[in-house]
């Protein structure tokens, strides 16, 4: 993982200032979502990683597939990636530019993970307390989880907050085995 990371931060951060200069941030981010859904796709796997396709196919394939919601600085960015070899790197690629953009407009997804169902009011209450902790504009996706018996579960990049009974429950019976 962490070597994809490696090959995947150069190609991520030239996409992210292109992006920025050509003030395409949106439609970057749609086309790295689309191109990374593609690589990872089964059969697409199978192309990238067989010995008996040349990079050629492989680029042939990708602009096949993605002809439509690329634009033309995105067929160049694809063909750049696969005469490098690097089309499998599109998914870190796709996160990496994100985190850039997160960072460079100030916000954060947060998922939030409840036992019930919360009205507006509640998640609005959330995302104003967890703009104010983390100093940026929060995005939310909200799920319910019964398993989780009471509480929620708030998760922002590397963030946790464990307010669940089930969480609860799991700290106080390590406690006691301790």
């Amino acid at each position: 993982m962490a070597e994809l990371t490696t090959l995947a931060r150069p190609y991520a951060k030239a996409a992210f200032e292109y992006a920025i200069e050509a003030k395409q941030l949106a439609e970057w981010s749609d086309m790295l979502s689309f191109a990374s859904l593609v690589v990872s796709d089964e059969a697409m796997q199978e192309l990238l990683t067989s010995p008996h396709f040349t990079k050629q196919d492989q680029q042939d394939a990708m602009l096949k597939i993605c002809a439509d919601r690329v634009s033309d600085k995105g067929t160049n960015f694809i063909k750049l990636l696969a005469q490098n070899g690097r089309l499998v790197t599109l998914p870190e690629i796709e996160v990496l530019f994100n985190f850039l953009r997160s960072e460079f407009e100030k916000t954060v997804d947060a998922q939030i993970t409840s036992a019930t169902a919360l009205n507006e009011q509640q998640i609005t209450q959330i995302k104003e307390k967890l703009a104010a902790k983390l100093g940026r504009q929060v995005e939310t996706s909200v799920e319910v989880d019964a398993d989780l018996l009471g509480g929620l579960i708030i998760q922002a990049e590397d963030l946790v907050i464990d307010g669940s009974v089930r969480g609860q429950l799991a700290k106080l019976s390590d406690t006691l085995n301790v």
